[in-house]
């Protein structure tokens, strides 16, 4: 079963960047699941995709979020990483990774609050 950890700031100023990665254990980037995703839920609201990388290293953006977000991977420490730049308070979520969709594998999520 392949694990996944969220890591990175909990609180992040406007008009930064924020930077989150998740550390994957019992499996590869690079071979167990097609893509991996990160998935932001906002208090209140649904889960929201943001985008992805797939096994050979393709990036997928969700198209209302594509001009500000990255999503890269090192596959030595096999890890996979999301930035999101010019943040605003409507940022703000509990941000998951997660691996093979809906029934796949989840990450416990990364509260991200954004703020001055």
């Amino acid at each position: 079963q392949v694990q996944l950890q969220e890591s990175g700031p909990g609180l992040v100023k406007p008009s930064q960047t924020l930077s989150l990665t998740c550390t994957v254990s019992g499996g590869s980037i690079t071979t167990s699941y097609y893509a991996w995703s990160w998935i932001r839920q906002p208090p209140g609201k649904g889960l929201e995709w943001m985008g992805a990388i797939a096994y050979d290293g393709s990036t997928y953006y969700s198209p209302s979020l594509k001009s500000r977000t990255s999503i890269s991977r090192d596959t030595s420490k096999n890890q996979f990483s999301l930035q999101l730049s010019s943040v605003t308070p409507e940022d703000t979520a509990v941000y998951y990774c997660n691996a093979g969709g809906r029934g796949g594998s989840w990450g416990q999520g990364t509260q991200v609050t954004v703020s001055s």
